[in-house]
């Protein structure tokens, strides 16, 4: 099965549609979204590093996430140069209250395995999120340069969110990982009803 196969099975899951109101305050708000999608993608390089450092020892991760630290850290400085050939400032990061409200979700505690897999499937989350909102962008935004740009992204963090769940699965009880998936989409759907639609957010 190929990962576009395997990606479509999966994506499907998202408990909840991003509010279709959201494309059109971002669009409004182009200079805040990308400042915000740039840190974004910061932090996504941030956390996989963080998972490399924590277990060094555990090869298959090393070797999926490594590539995705420079693709996350690529994706970072296209978006920086987005920003700067409109002529907007890079501005100081913003709190991400979509990633606090899921963090405070992770099952404190259990076998070393069951920790990285809750790290594991909040990554596989955040960027399924994030490939969701790549493709309203795509679909809507009106500039037809960042059309192609957010259409290469979305296309990226989906295999991005592949590796999350299949390292989940090769780590850990694929039975009890599809089980804990579960939990954490109906989490993630509950966190989006409560937030506010911000103009200046990608989450």
């Amino acid at each position: 099965m190929s990962w576009e196969e395997r990606t479509k099975n999966k994506m499907l899951n998202l408990r909840l549609p991003t509010d279709p109101r959201w494309v059109d305050i971002a669009s409004m708000n182009l200079k805040d979204i990308l400042v915000d999608h740039a840190y974004c993608e910061q932090k996504a390089a941030s956390s996989c590093i963080s998972l490399i450092v924590r277990y060094p020892n555990l090869d298959r991760l090393v070797d999926v996430l490594t590539p995705v630290v420079a693709e996350e850290w690529a994706h970072f400085e296209r978006v920086m140069e987005q920003i700067r050939k409109r002529g907007f400032q890079f501005e100081k990061p913003r709190k991400d209250m979509y990633v606090v409200k899921l963090s405070q979700f992770i099952q404190k505690g259990g076998s070393k395995m069951a920790q990285l897999t809750e790290h594991l499937l909040m990554n596989a989350l955040i960027e399924a999120r994030s490939c969701e909102r790549f493709k309203l962008l795509w679909k809507n935004i009106e500039d037809e340069e960042l059309q192609q740009f957010y259409y290469e992204l979305m296309v990226s963090e989906a295999g991005h969110y592949v590796n999350f769940i299949d390292l989940a699965k090769y780590y850990h009880d694929p039975e009890k990982v599809d089980e804990r998936w579960k939990e954490w989409l109906a989490h993630e759907a509950k966190v989006l009803q409560e937030l506010e639609i911000r103009p200046d957010r990608m989450h």
